[in-house]
């Protein structure tokens, strides 16, 4: 009898040329977990995600799906697979979950955060994994603007070039902005999202913390629908993937990251 398993998942994606597999690269997230699973399952393993992350985009909670006939308890699948593992990519637990359930199609939502450095400085540790920006950002104004993403709306002033979405409508239920020190952190929760959507919205936003426009213009922006008028497509290493929520499954965020909701 095929088991089917959820898997969650961390890594740091500074070194991959994003999630999914690729025809002319082994440096994606998705070979090493396929090529790990294979080898603890004895059998070739083909693997859901929740959401695909692009380049050099982190995930504290990513999880895929897969099936087998294999019978391992749940600490065996952990460490053997990890065993398997690079280092900036390990399974953190597996979930036994009913068949009709699907990684990608079962979530209700997704989230992620985009972490800011902002001080005088370039950061020395962690440079990698958050965006530096030197000028002061004003935070209340930033928090204010966000709040009109709220809803569903379309987005096409957010959206890549190169996106292959049907539809440019999405529906944002959180968007908070919070500075702990010289840290500032972005949370953005959704149904979905585009390619670069996230990053192109915390351009745009650091336009307004900075005051190169307004609130007024951010919800221009919206209404008008134009990728032109909205901020650049920020870097890739201050993003991460929060991961996915599901009706039927409940898993351990991590204690800062309940402190962001």
């Amino acid at each position: 009898m095929m088991i089917r398993f959820f898997v969650q998942i961390e890594y740091d994606g500074s070194a991959y040329h994003g999630f999914q597999i690729q025809n002319n690269t082994k440096k994606t997230i998705q070979h090493h977990l396929n090529s790990a699973l294979s080898k603890v399952a004895n059998h070739k393993v083909t693997t859901i995600c929740s959401g695909r992350t692009d380049a050099g985009v982190h995930a504290i909670n990513q999880f895929i799906h897969f099936d087998t006939k294999s019978k391992r308890n749940i600490d065996s699948w952990v460490k053997g697979v990890n065993s398997y593992l690079p280092e900036d990519i390990k399974v953190k637990n597996f979930y036994r979950v009913d068949s009709d359930m699907h990684a990608r199609f079962s979530a209700k939502s997704r989230s992620y955060v985009y972490l800011i450095k902002n001080c005088a400085t370039p950061p020395a540790l962690g440079a990698k994994n958050c965006l530096w920006v030197r000028k002061a950002l004003n935070v209340d104004k930033m928090n204010k603007a966000a709040k009109h993403l709220i809803g569903e709306k379309d987005f096409s002033a957010f959206r890549a070039s190169g996106c292959q979405s049907n539809s440019p409508v999405r529906e944002i239920f959180e968007a908070n902005i919070l500075k702990k020190g010289s840290y500032i952190f972005f949370k953005i929760k959704g149904n979905a999202f585009m390619l670069n959507m996230v990053r192109i919205i915390m351009g745009t936003l650091i336009n307004v913390g900075t005051d190169k426009m307004n609130i007024t213009d951010f919800k221009e922006i919206i209404k008008q629908k134009r990728r032109k008028g909205a901020g650049k497509t920020i870097s890739a290493n201050g993003l991460y993937f929060l991961g996915p929520e599901y009706n039927e499954l409940t898993y351990t965020k991590e204690a800062f990251l309940n402190e962001l909701d």
